[in-house]
C-alpha cells in the first residue's frame, strides 16, 4: 500500500470475545512503514479490536501478529480517566511519556494548535467542555509522535476548523497512520489504501487507492456478485424445470433428470455470499407526539462560555411542530451544555410546554444504561410511552436498525459506539417525542446510514434542535432557523 518495509503483519489471526462471539477469522494483512491507511467496516465488525491487538491490549486466540520491535504505538483514548480530570494541561501531557520530557511547553502548543484548542498550560482539564476534552485526548496521541499512530473516529467533536487542522497534520505526518472514520471527505484527503473488515467472513480485504475509489470498487463488486447470482438463479430454475419434466416421462429420461438435478446443485454451490454487512438501515420515521400542539419550546436567553467565563445572551426563539432549529458555534462555547439543560428542563431562560415528551440523543450515549441489555433498553422505552410491550413490533423496529437477536441479548456497554447510536435511534422511534434534541447524531455512524437518518430528521414533524459539525449531513435536513451562539 506504500513504499517501505512491512512493520505490521497479521497472519491467520483469529480473535473472539468470550465464547460464541468471533470477531476475526484467520485474518491476513500487512502495513508498510509510512502508509496512510483507512480501516473500514460495518458498525460492530471489530475495527477497534484490530487497534487493540496492535496496541497489545488484546491477545489473539490463534495465528500471529508481528509488529517490528522498537516501534512506538499511540492511540487516542475514548475518555479522560477520572484520576486525570484534576490535572493541569501540562501535567496531563506529561503523563503521556514514560520519562520526564524537558521543555515540553512548545510541544504542547504545537499539538493544541493541530486540534484547534487554545488554553493556558495551567488550566485544569475538567474545566474543558466534552468536545474540548475529546480534542485533548487526540492531542495526547499526537504529542507522542509515535511510529504508528492509530486514530479511532478522530473527527468526532471537531468543528470545521479542527478537521482542517487535523487533516493538514496527517498530510504532513511522515510516519505510519491508521484511521477509523466515517467522514468521507476527511478520509479522502490523505488515504492511500483501505483495509476492509467484512463482518460476514470476518476477514480483511486490502484495497489500493483513496477512500472514494475503494467505495466504488466495493459497490462494483457487490453489483457483479448480485448479477452473477441472478444469472445462476435463472440457470438453476431452468435445470430444475427440465429435471421435473424429464422425471415425469419415466424410463431413460429419469437419468437425464438426475443429471439436471446434479447440474442445478453444482450451480447452487457457485453462488457467492454477497457482502451482507453492506446492508443499510431501513428507512424509518420518528413518530411525533400527537396530543400536543402550539408553542413547544421558547428560549428567551441562554448562557455561553466566553474567555472561559459564562456569559448570558438574549434570544427570541419559539418552536412549534415542524420547526427545526440548528444550534451553531465553535467547540467549547457551550452547545452540549445548553442541549443537556434544555432536555432536562433546567435551562434558565427556556421553557418547554407542559406534557411535551423530549427525545434526547446525546453524543456520549449517557442517556443509555450501559448495564441494560439492548432488549431491556428498547422494551423500557416502548413501555414508558405505550404502557405495554409489543415485542413483535419492538423486534421489527430493532431489525430495521440492524439490531439482530444476538445484539438484543448483548449489554449496551459491550456494543461498538456505532451500534449504541443505532440503539439510541431505535429508542427515539419508540419514544414518539414532541421535541427532538440531537447532539452530533452522525458521530460513529456508518456513512451508508447517514442519508437515511438525515431523511428521517428532515421529515420529522415535531420541534427539533440539532447540533452537527458535518455540513453535508446538515444540508440534507430541513432547517428553519439557526441560533449561532458565537454571534
Amino acid at each position: 500500500m506504500a513504499q517501505g518495509e512491512t512493520i505490521i503483519r497479521f497472519e491467520k489471526l483469529s480473535f473472539e470475545y468470550g465464547h460464541n462471539k468471533p470477531i476475526l477469522q484467520e485474518v491476513d494483512f500487512s502495513v508498510r512503514r509510512g502508509a496512510k491507511i483507512t480501516l473500514m467496516g460495518q458498525n460492530g465488525a471489530g475495527k477497534s479490536t484490530i487497534f487493540g491487538l496492535i496496541m497489545g491490549t488484546l491477545t489473539p486466540e490463534s495465528g500471529t501478529l508481528n509488529v517490528v520491535k522498537g516501534l512506538t504505538v499511540a492511540t487516542a483514548r475514548q475518555v479522560i480517566p477520572r484520576a486525570e480530570l484534576d490535572l493541569t494541561v501540562r501535567e496531563f501531557f506529561e503523563k503521556c511519556f514514560p520519562k520526564k520530557v524537558y521543555d515540553i511547553d512548545p510541544k504542547i502548543d504545537e499539538v493544541l494548535e493541530v486540534v484547534n484548542v487554545h488554553a493556558p498550560h495551567d488550566r485544569i482539564v475538567k474545566s474543558f467542555s466534552g468536545g474540548q476534552q475529546a480534542r485533548l485526548l487526540l492531542a495526547s496521541a499526537l504529542i507522542q509522535d509515535p511510529d504508528i499512530l492509530l486514530l479511532d473516529e478522530p473527527t468526532n467533536n471537531l468543528d470545521k476548523a479542527g478537521i482542517a487542522h487535523l487533516t493538514q497534520f496527517l498530510l504532513d505526518y511522515k510516519k505510519t497512520c491508521m484511521v477509523i472514520s466515517h467522514d468521507a471527505d476527511f478520509l479522502n484527503s490523505f488515504t492511500e489504501g483501505v483495509l476492509y473488515l467484512d463482518v460476514f467472513t470476518r476477514k480483511i480485504e486490502q484495497y489500493v487507492g483513496n477512500y472514494f475509489d475503494v467505495v466504488k470498487q466495493i459497490s462494483a463488486r457487490i453489483e457483479r456478485e448480485n448479477m452473477k447470482n441472478a444469472q445462476l438463479a435463472k440457470e438453476i430454475q431452468e435445470k430444475k424445470e427440465k429435471s421435473n419434466a424429464f422425471a415425469n416421462k419415466g424410463g431413460q429420461m429419469r437419468l437425464v433428470a438426475k443429471k439436471m438435478r446434479l447440474l442445478a446443485e453444482e450451480l447452487e454451490e457457485e453462488k457467492v455470499d454477497v457482502r451482507r454487512e453492506d446492508r443499510t438501515i431501513r428507512p424509518f420515521t420518528i413518530p411525533v407526539q400527537i396530543e400536543v400542539g402550539g408553542e413547544m419550546i421558547a428560549i428567551t436567553s441562554f448562557s455561553i462560555m466566553k474567555n472561559h467565563k459564562p456569559v448570558t445572551r438574549k434570544a427570541n426563539i419559539s418552536l412549534k411542530k415542524k420547526q427545526h432549529l440548528l444550534l451553531a458555534g465553535p467547540n467549547g462555547i457551550g452547545k452540549s451544555t445548553l442541549l443537556e439543560a434544555l432536555a432536562s428542563g433546567k435551562a434558565l431562560g427556556a421553557t418547554i410546554a407542559p406534557g411535551v415528551r423530549v427525545g434526547y440523543y446525546r453524543q456520549d450515549f449517557s442517556t443509555l444504561n450501559f448495564n441494560d441489555t439492548v432488549f431491556d433498553s428498547l422494551a423500557s422505552a416502548m413501555q414508558k410511552v405505550e404502557g405495554r410491550l409489543d415485542e413483535e413490533r419492538m423486534r421489527s423496529i430493532a431489525s430495521g436498525f440492524l439490531i439482530t437477536g444476538e445484539v438484543m441479548r448483548t449489554k449496551i456497554g459491550s456494543l461498538s459506539e456505532g451500534q449504541k447510536g443505532l440503539v439510541a435511534f431505535a429508542r427515539l422511534v419508540m419514544e414518539k417525542p414532541g421535541i427532538l434534541i440531537l447532539d452530533e447524531p452522525t458521530n460513529h455512524i456508518n456513512f451508508r446510514h447517514l442519508p437515511i437518518i438525515a431523511k428521517a430528521l428532515d421529515q420529522y414533524e415535531g420541534a427539533m434542535i440539532l447540533v452537527s459539525h458535518v455540513p453535508e449531513f446538515v444540508k440534507q435536513v430541513r432547517i428553519d432557523d439557526i441560533l449561532d451562539l458565537e454571534k
